[in-house]
């Protein structure tokens, strides 16, 4: 074999062979890569703790794999999300906040965004939860850390419902519950950008509550204690969620430009915005659970 011939069989090999990207040998390269920026603290966090290497390469990773695989998730209206800030309103369900991970993971990979969840204080009183929320983007919900991540034109993801959309037994799926006192609305307001009403279909279904003991969350300090057909009945294993199909749809952004940062502080304008949003969510959630049909198919 001549020398040119070998030149040419080893390029081949290199086009080719292990070292190729996606292979092991670069994904072992690209881990060690990684643990070496996190020894030698060779990496940034934003003022929030957003951490956009760990999420990348941790978290979204582990989420994916219910997205994929589990939930089956399919997204429609990506094209619905604008560029620069915005405020992504949100239905919120299933027992366990799954339905927050599965938009976050839809959102950066089929939108290329990186939504910045509001979250309430429970969430950021368990050291280790609260710790990784952060490192995913996440913050407290307060109209503060929302008005700054807007004004940097971050998408900022709340859930109105709260608690009591995300704790609701099975018998209410789908039935939007109170969107608060519309903090978020004058948030939007004050800020200038339009609103992204989003409907989750599929979440209520992977631990559907069928009852509650108030005394035992109050004793855990938990808003409540779910009772579902596997749990606490099967241990551990009924923390795993059932595999329903899910969908998520974005509407179209509702642009506040008729009105003045002023109007944030007028309770019936307020009012009325809430309640539209909240309208359009509930219509978007009868549309996209029509066009799922079966929950586990």
């Amino acid at each position: 074999m001549t020398d040119d011939a070998k030149v040419i069989d080893l390029n081949a090999a290199r086009e080719d062979g292990p070292s190729e990207p996606g292979t092991w040998e670069s994904r072992l390269a690209s881990g060690l890569a990684f643990l070496r920026r996190r020894l030698s603290g060779d990496y940034e966090v934003d003022e929030f703790g957003f951490d956009p290497e760990f999420n990348s390469t941790v978290l979204l990773p582990l989420a994916r794999a219910l997205y994929d695989h589990w939930f089956r998730v399919e997204l429609s209206g990506v094209g619905n999300i604008p560029d620069g800030g915005a405020l992504l309103v949100a239905n919120h369900s299933g027992t366990l906040p799954l339905d927050a991970i599965m938009l976050a993971v839809g959102l950066h990979d089929h939108a290329d965004r990186h939504v910045r969840l509001l979250g309430g204080d429970l969430v950021y009183q368990i050291p280790l939860l609260g710790h990784l929320s952060r490192k995913a983007g996440h913050t407290l919900a307060c109209k503060a850390d929302a008005a700054r991540l807007l004004a940097k034109g971050e998408l900022v993801g709340v859930f109105p419902e709260g608690f009591k959309g995300v704790g609701k037994p099975f018998s209410d799926r789908y039935k939007l519950q109170r969107f608060g006192r519309g903090g978020f609305v004058g948030t939007a307001l004050r800020a200038g950008v339009p609103i992204v009403p989003c409907a989750i279909v599929g979440a209520e279904e992977i631990y559907p509550k069928i009852a509650d003991l108030p005394p035992l969350a109050r004793l855990l300090g938990l808003p409540y204690f779910p009772i579902t057909p596997t749990f606490p009945l099967l241990g551990p294993a009924g923390l795993v969620p059932l595999p329903s199909k899910w969908m998520i749809r974005f509407g179209e952004p509702m642009t506040l430009d008729e009105y003045d940062a002023d109007s944030a502080d007028d309770p019936m304008t307020v009012f009325n915005i809430t309640d539209h949003v909240r309208e359009n969510v509930q219509q978007m959630l009868h549309e996209t659970l029509l066009r799922r049909g079966p929950a586990f198919l």
